[in-house]
């Protein structure tokens, strides 16, 4: 099984613990310390995990993430860096299935608010790794938009989603796709065709699971 989750969870406890606390991000309103309490209340909080998807209880997750980025910076990257082994979402036996995306795109959501950022050269089967979440899951992220949209990352392979309607490519390599589904777009690295109108729409419509 491959580790590509796990060689980019310690990339990004090794770049939050060289920029601080206090270093911008990619995700609105948050800054580093704001992304490592998100990733550290997902793994070690299950009852406030579910507040990332369910709105009922975002009230109680907000409380619990705030508790956790006002600890000690380098006790919090320390619990970044070595999740639980019960954790639901971490366990050895997930981690790379559900991980491998999840901390790609947080270790770009860092790297890419850095004024000295620049695109890294992943290999190619960690391409592959991040390209298979992009298949599974562009359907359920783009359901809602009013075209046809083809992902194409060139080798690899591509997927239509979309909800039907005039027809937009957008061609990139699968990080670069993972990040542009994620809703990520205006940092993703990607070249759109087709439907000029809609291509505009897609760059700046809410995307995301």
């Amino acid at each position: 099984m491959s580790r590509y989750a796990r060689r980019e969870r310690l990339a990004l406890a090794d770049l939050l613990s060289e920029v601080g606390p206090d270093a911008p991000t990619l995700c609105d309103g948050w800054a580093t310390r704001d992304l490592a309490a998100h990733l550290v209340t997902r793994e070690r909080r299950p009852d406030a995990a579910l507040g990332i998807v369910l709105k009922p209880v975002a009230a109680h997750t907000r409380a619990v993430q705030e508790r956790f980025a006002a600890r000690d910076f380098a006790d919090l990257i320390a619990e970044l860096r070595e999740p639980p082994i019960w954790s639901p979402v971490s366990n050895p036996l997930l981690d790379e299935l559900v991980n491998v995306t999840e901390m790609f795109i947080h270790h770009e959501d860092a790297r890419r608010a850095q004024p000295d950022w620049s695109p890294r050269v992943l290999a190619s089967a960690h391409q592959a790794a991040l390209w298979d979440r992009v298949r599974r899951t562009a359907r359920l992220a783009l359901r809602r938009f009013p075209a046809t949209v083809v992902l194409d990352a060139g080798e690899f392979g591509a997927v239509t989603a979309g909800a039907g309607g005039p027809r937009v490519t957008v061609t990139g390599d699968p990080g670069e796709l993972s990040l542009f589904v994620s809703g990520r777009q205006a940092y993703a690295r990607v070249e759109l065709g087709g439907d000029a109108g809609s291509a505009e729409r897609l760059s700046r419509a809410r995307l995301g699971i």
